[in-house]
Parts: C-alpha cells; structure tokens; sequence
C-alpha cells in the first residue's frame, strides 16, 4: 500500500494536471485576472471547460448566468454556445457586469450576444420566463443556491442543464464537521438535487467541484 502522503501528493499532481489540460487564451487571462483583482473568484479553467462542453453538447442558444465572474465563464459558455446565442448574464455588482462586457469584447462577442441584467438573482430570475432556457450557470451566494435551484428549474426546457460551481467549497462539503452556512447551504443543495426526480445529476471533481444535473425530457 502507497503511504498516505504519496497517495495525496499523486491525486493533487493528477487535478493539477485536468486543471491545465486546457489553457486559457489572453481574453481568459485577462478577465480572470481582473475578477481576482475585485475579488470576484471566477470558475476556474477546468470548470470553465466543462461548462463549454456542455453548452456545446446541448446546442444551448439560452443561457442564464447567475453571477459574472467578470467575463470568465462568460467566454467559456459563449464558446460553447450556438453562434446565435445569447447570453443572460445577473449579477448585483455593476462593475463586474462592465468587466464582463470588456471581457466578452476583448473575445470577440458581439454586444448583441449577451444581455446584462444588474440586480439580486432572486429578484430577476422570477421574471424569467418559464421554460425558455437551455441552460443555467449558478456562482454567486452560496447561502442562495438551493432558492437557485428551484428557479433553474422553472427556467429551464426539458433536456435542459443546470450547473453548480463550488459544489466542493474548498473540500468542506465532504467533512460533515463542517456546519458553516455556506457549506451547509451547498451540502442541502447536493441533496436536493440528487433526491429530484425531475433531475439526473452528476457531482464532478473539478476545480471546487461542479454540481451538473439535466431536467428529465
């Protein structure tokens, strides 16, 4: 048997290594340096690939985002979306929405692609309209992401995604010692959504995990 400390330096080398898989381009860069620089925390380069994927894997043309991280998921789900898409984008801080725009710019969007909309996610999202989305993107309030859920669902077509970052929090999710109320909202979150039967989830080990579930056709 491989001593403990081996085994952990083997499973930080391997998520290194899924975390760098993909590199991020200048426009990436940039905008994840300028949200470190507000202290918005962006989804993180793998994550960020992952929700590519999947906005590619749906053909997603509507996408809600619930906070910006000033641009950086906003490129990657843009990259991923149709060329037709837009993108709606809600966060209650007006400089990181206008970080964003410079962000989607400096990647080579159209101002058309994306629709900002300033203001607390559960104020805006209940005048979203039901059904009309392919996919949905939640990292803002941690204590909020459970409320998130309930209207991602609402939101969402049949076949639709919705997607959780920080799913993981910094590996207190998985300690049950862990009774903050983020943590505690996130663990409430992962059961929700794993108790659903309109959804079939999947838990992803990336970054600061990536809570994924699709809306049952």
């Amino acid at each position: 048997m491989r001593p403990k400390e081996e085994v952990i330096d083997a499973v930080k080398a391997t998520l290194a290594y899924v975390e760098q898989y993909l590199p991020e381009d200048e426009p990436l860069r940039e905008a994840r340096q300028r949200g470190i620089d507000v202290g918005a925390t962006p989804i993180g380069a793998a994550g960020g690939a992952a929700l590519r994927f999947l906005a590619a894997a749906i053909s997603a043309r509507t996408v809600v985002e619930i906070g910006s991280g000033c641009g950086v998921s906003g490129i990657w789900l843009l990259r991923g979306m149709r060329s037709d898409g837009v993108l709606t984008s809600v966060d209650v801080e007006p400089e990181n929405q206008r970080l964003a725009r410079e962000a989607y710019a400096a990647a080579g969007f159209p101002t058309s692609r994306a629709r900002m909309i300033a203001g607390r996610a559960l104020d805006v999202l209940p005048r979203l309209t039901d059904g009309a989305y392919d996919m949905v993107f939640c990292d803002a309030v941690k204590q909020e992401y459970p409320d998130y859920l309930g209207e991602a669902v609402r939101l969402l077509r049949p076949g639709g995604v919705v997607a959780f970052d920080n799913a993981l929090w910094h590996d207190r999710v998985a300690d049950p010692a862990n009774r903050d109320s983020d943590t505690v909202a996130i663990r409430n979150l992962g059961r929700m959504v794993r108790d659903d039967d309109r959804l079939v989830p999947l838990l992803l080990p990336i970054g600061d995990g990536l809570l994924v579930a699709v809306k049952s056709r």
